[in-house]
Formats: C-alpha cells, structure tokens, sequence
C-alpha cells in the first residue's frame, strides 16, 4: 500500500516508502511550513482561509492577504501534487473560502502517532503489560523530545509545545514503570528525574523518583526528592503533597 510519513518534529519531511520527498526547504520560507503543519494537524475539517491568514500574520493581516495566501498554498500544492503516487495523491481541496489537506489513506503523521502511542502505553501498563507498554512509551518520548516549528512564536505553536511536553512526561513515566518493573532502577531513576525536570509539582513524577531511588538501594536520595516535592509544593500551590506520596515517604523511614 502507498502511503506517506510526514514529519511536524524536528526538521519537516514527507516520506514516500522510507525515502525523503519532500524536505524542509522546499518550503521556502515559515509561513508554508507553518500553514502546511496546521493544515496537516487539523486536516479533519475544512479550515476556513481567515484562520489560516490569522495564524500566519497574527499581528496585522496584509491588505492582500488572500492572494498572499493563495501563493502559500499552491505552493504547498507543488510540493504534494510532486510525490508520485499512483493511486490518490495528497492534496490541498479548496472552496467556499476554506482549505483542507487530503492524504492517501493510512498515511502516519508523528504528532498523531504520538498521541495513539502514550494512550498504548498507558494502557498496557493500566492492564499490567509492562512488555507491552515498552515500545509504544518509547515511541511517544522520542518524537515528543523533538522540537516543534523551531523558531516560529504564537499561541497554537506554544499550545503544541506544551502538548509535546506533557506527551512526554507521560512517556518517561511509562518508561520509569517498565524500568522498575524490569529490575532495572538505574534506568529508571533517569526516567523519572527527566519527567520531574520537565514538571517540577506532578507529583507522579515524584513518586516514580522515591520508588525508583528506593529499588536502587538509595533511600537517602528518594527521601530528598519528597523533601524537594513538599518545598515546592507548599511554596507553588500551597498544599501538601498526596496520601499516596506521604505513603512512599513513610516506608523509606522503616
């Protein structure tokens, strides 16, 4: 079957059969990769052209913004209508003042197979399947470590961030779970310590550390964690930490 790999993290790509289609520059320039990278996150709907116009001149549209907008467009429509695909090729479908990128069927986006590979690994491990969780945690970590429309500003770009990082966190904790569970609490340690790093009041994270400096013979060091928590805490949000982090903490004092 014929279908494609596109690319949204680290440098921007579409893929035909693992070979490299269309790069990054043939862009020419932010504001056709910006508009192709939402076109292709929000590609189960017709986009209407002002939203696409908004996101790509938040400050003040041009006066001739439509036939600005138009060129970006077709040139996105250069780059796709140039993969050779024998059956339906991807395409840029436009009317009634609105755009929507269409993709031959079962194509892979890595934002989306990001999103389905943290829900994978969480399930799994919600079932007791560390074995299971492995890969798919792997997978979300790795593409949500990539950075994201690198020096582009603007608040869907900053709300994709975001997201990347929370998949993220999500992924080194899963992570951390199969460590543990595997008898491996060195790796483990780094798992949670990078999740702590990226969100310094979950308190999943936390406990993930204190647990995993436990199994690793190093009560001391999951013992300052909890302290590092309870600080943060009290100083952030004014709380205490959870029943189940003062649990952990009290069997590392036995």
């Amino acid at each position: 079957m014929d279908y494609l790999r596109i690319y949204l993290t680290g440098r921007i790509g579409i893929e035909r059969r693992e070979q490299l289609v269309v790069e990054e520059r043939q862009f020419r320039g932010r504001q056709a990769r910006l508009a192709f990278s939402y076109l292709v996150l929000e590609r189960s709907r017709p986009v209407p052209r002002w939203e696409l116009a908004a996101l790509i001149w938040p400050e003040e549209t041009p006066p001739a913004w439509e036939g600005a907008l138009s060129a970006l467009v077709s040139r996105i429509r250069s780059l796709l209508a140039s993969i050779p695909l024998p059956d339906r090729p991807a395409s840029v479908s436009g009317g009634f003042g609105q755009y929507q990128l269409e993709l031959p069927a079962a194509s892979w986006v890595d934002l989306s197979a990001a999103d389905s590979a943290i829900d994978e690994a969480e399930g799994a491990l919600r079932a007791g399947d560390f074995k299971r969780a492995f890969g798919p945690a792997t997978v979300a970590a790795t593409i949500a470590r990539r950075p994201f429309l690198s020096g582009e500003q603007g608040e869907w770009v900053e709300l994709q961030r975001r997201k990347l990082q929370r998949q993220l966190q999500r992924g080194l904790e899963c992570l951390a779970q199969v460590w543990l569970h595997s008898g491996e609490p060195e790796l483990a340690v780094n798992a949670a310590s990078e999740a702590v790093q990226l969100d310094t009041c979950r308190e999943s994270g936390y406990q993930l550390l204190m647990r995993s400096h436990a199994a690793a013979g190093n009560r001391a060091e999951g013992m300052r964690a909890y302290h590092r928590l309870r600080s943060l805490l009290a100083e952030e949000l004014g709380a205490n930490p959870s029943a189940e982090t003062e649990r952990l903490y009290s069997e590392m004092l036995t």
